[in-house]
């Protein structure tokens, strides 16, 4: 399950000299993109030493039959990457699968940010990586210049779009507590697994949400391969959309402990000195929670916060520690019933 050493070049490379620069994270030269996989049985040659999990490989035709040839009315948003869609996958189409609704990521060539080396990395990795906190992969397409990535439906969509709608209810502080439990759980399986992975893009926009609001991290196109044992080189290029700011990228064999736990809570610079002091706590509450939260809970919450943020990369908790501190805040508390401040015992 954690296994997760990828495999990025074909054996059509032979290069002599690389430097660390040009290596990817296990070490490997990385290839530019004529030498990148271009079918699904050179794609399955990259997987084939480390393929935890089975993977489909589609058609682009069946994809138009699942999709119902890409209806906008099933689209379900965009990215750097490309477009989501809803799709079924009926009965007769697979006889392997039982009916499923997926959700079809389509890479959108030249105009893609991320590219068909990050559509590799999804591939390779959630090839390998299982855990209730990921969002499953069920299979790709890669097909002339096609690159699709096929994932279990996600019923409540990210938590941005829940967090920030303004025709639906405020998330309850109960289903927020339950939401951080489920995104630190997933984390911590990945630097806690045989071969650690570093996600690097971790917002609100990449965790998604089943009916039940178990959270999954899903978008794995900028992750990479942590520091194992005495290899001591991470790549430093940052990638990716705001969210990881402030992380650091270390070459050195501490780097999975350094960066810990930095980009756990969404907060930008001006919430962590409200973050220390009681009195000043009322102004990065969300309004529409009108009160309607544990003060205590809610205490708690904001000292985790303000530990995943400090400067001192060492001084952050690990995420195993962050689960831990989490796990209490599950359990129901007695709600005020009226406004309260949250200094007021």
């Amino acid at each position: 399950m954690g296994n997760c050493c990828c495999r990025w070049e074909l054996s059509v490379c032979n290069a002599k000299s690389v430097s660390p620069k040009d290596q990817s994270p296990s070490g490997r030269p990385i290839q530019d993109d004529r030498k990148l996989p271009s079918n699904p049985e050179e794609v399955e040659n990259l997987r084939r030493d480390s393929a935890a999990n089975p993977l489909i490989a589609f058609t682009f035709d069946e994809l138009k039959l699942i999709t119902e040839n890409f209806r906008q009315d099933h689209l379900l948003g965009g990215g750097g990457f490309g477009s989501v869609y809803k799709g079924i996958i009926a009965k007769d189409s697979r006889e392997e699968l039982q009916p499923l609704q997926v959700a079809v990521k389509v890479h959108d060539g030249d105009n893609s940010y991320q590219g068909h080396r990050e559509w590799l990395a999804e591939v390779i990795f959630l090839g390998q990586l299982s855990h209730p906190n990921l969002v499953k992969l069920i299979g790709y397409c890669c097909q002339d210049e096609h690159r699709v990535l096929i994932y279990e439906y996600m019923a409540r969509g990210s938590v941005e779009n829940n967090l920030f709608s303004r025709v639906s209810l405020p998330l309850p502080w109960s289903i927020r507590m339950k939401i951080a439990f489920g995104a630190a759980k997933g984390l911590a399986f990945l630097h806690e697994a045989e071969k650690p992975v570093i996600y690097r893009d971790f917002k609100t926009s990449n965790i998604l949400l089943d009916q039940d609001y178990n959270a999954k991290l899903s978008d794995f196109g900028l992750a990479k391969d942590g520091p194992m044992g005495d290899k001591t080189h991470v790549s430093t290029r940052i990638m990716g959309t705001y969210g990881m700011k402030g992380t650091n990228f270390l070459a050195a064999s501490d780097m999975l402990k350094q960066v810990r736990s930095y980009t756990l809570p969404n907060l930008t610079d001006w919430a962590l000195p409200l973050l220390k002091e009681k009195r000043k706590l009322l102004n990065i509450v969300d309004p529409r929670l009108e009160g309607d939260y544990p003060i205590k809970g809610f205490q708690k919450a904001a000292m985790l916060a303000y530990h995943c943020l400090n400067r001192n990369p060492k001084a952050r908790p690990l995420m195993r520690d962050i689960v831990d501190s989490l796990e209490p805040l599950q359990e129901p508390e007695d709600v005020p019933n009226k406004k309260n401040c949250v200094h007021c015992d």
